[in-house]
């Protein structure tokens, strides 16, 4: 299987710890949040691997090699005047995924005790051209699914938008927990913007493409985007089998 890890962000919610490294190499219980998807990820079978970098990405390089890039194939896709989001990120990175096999994406930030080969051959079951990851976890953003989990919109709470890109008679809320399969037909269908979102990706073509959520709502799940969050993600991986 091959992966793609974005790891491209400023990690401006993260200072002062990101001023002199990437978010991805920030340290959980003493390892890079980097390395622990990694990780991860070859624990379900990932042997192939695409990184986006912008912010400090010589270290991530640097990084990779002083750990032999965890003896599997790992590449760079550096993206240079600003970090293209997550969807651009991919936009970018689509040559990698040339072997016509679904591939998993997630972030370096994200930590979850998420069984990616689970969700994996859950999506292989299905004809969707994508699968992610959702729970039913407090927010202010939530993707909008019919009943047979079919994505249809989003919507935020706060400010009362709704994108709706599919009709659905009923519609229910849940987290986006920013882990993927996705069949490399999707790449044929990315926006013609450099800069933009999976999620606008995904609100953009479920009109005419079926995109399914993958609920793993029994799963532990954290966003390291803040210093406060580090006490829980720190409790999070001594759970995690690698």
């Amino acid at each position: 299987m091959k992966a793609m890890i974005f790891a491209a962000g400023l990690g401006t919610r993260l200072r002062p710890l990101t001023n002199d490294r990437p978010k991805a190499l920030v340290e959980v219980n003493g390892m890079p949040l980097l390395e622990i998807n990694i990780r991860r990820l070859i624990h379900f079978g990932v042997r192939e691997i695409i990184i986006n970098t912008h912010h400090f990405a010589e270290k991530i390089e640097a990084f990779l090699d002083s750990r032999d890039r965890f003896g599997i194939r790992i590449v760079t896709s550096h993206e240079v005047e600003k970090p293209l989001e997550t969807g651009g990120g991919l936009k970018k990175a689509a040559w990698f995924f040339d072997d016509g096999q679904p591939f998993i994406v997630c972030n370096a930030d994200i930590l979850s005790s998420i069984d990616v080969k689970k969700m994996y051959d859950t999506h292989l079951q299905s004809d969707a051209i994508a699968t992610y990851a959702i729970q039913q976890r407090d927010t202010s953003r939530y993707m909008l699914h019919d009943t047979e989990g079919v994505l249809c919109g989003w919507m935020n709470t706060k400010t009362k938008h709704v994108r709706m890109g599919r009709l659905a008679a009923d519609t229910h809320m849940y987290s986006f927990s920013c882990f993927h399969v996705i069949h490399p037909e999707m790449l044929k269908t990315a926006l013609e913007a450099d800069f933009f979102s999976m999620i606008d990706w995904y609100l953009a073509i479920c009109g005419t493409h079926k995109i399914m959520g993958y609920r793993h709502d029994d799963d532990l799940w954290c966003d390291v985007g803040k210093p406060e969050t580090l006490v829980e993600a720190e409790e999070l991986v001594k759970q995690l089998v690698f």
